[in-house]
């Protein structure tokens, strides 16, 4: 009895703390803008380049400025995959494939870039995860 008199209390005050949101300013907010659009500019230079494969071919060769990447239908099936997938394995799998690459790794800063540069691409589009 004593327990769960104990966990009522406890379940009590916790419902009684607020959420707080983190608060930011203008600057942070220009600070963050700055570093997103530094990744977007690396992307761009990444999918432009031979330097992700061995065999010098990048990445616009399929896909001229991002074109044809829908980033926005992601998670879907990817029948060269097999499965159902994420935008990052896509991206990898077109590394080793086409690209004759070595894959990335979900934190490696070359992933982080191509996926800004490839979403940025298609900005203001309507998601639509599973589509074909």
């Amino acid at each position: 009895m004593k327990n769960l008199i104990l966990f009522i209390t406890i379940l009590a005050l916790g419902c009684t703390c607020a959420a707080v949101a983190d608060e930011f300013t203008k600057e942070d907010l220009k600070k963050w803008q700055a570093e997103y659009m530094a990744a977007v500019k690396e992307g761009e230079k990444l999918f432009h380049s031979s330097s992700l494969g061995k065999n010098k071919v990048s990445c616009d060769m399929c896909h001229p400025n991002g074109s044809n990447t829908h980033p926005e239908t992601y998670p879907k099936f990817q029948k060269q995959i097999g499965k159902v997938v994420g935008l990052r394995d896509m991206i990898n799998w077109c590394i080793q494939n086409p690209l004759e690459g070595d894959i990335l790794k979900a934190d490696d800063p070359r992933m982080i870039a191509l996926e800004a540069y490839i979403t940025h691409e298609r900005r203001g589009t309507p998601l639509a995860p599973g589509k074909h």
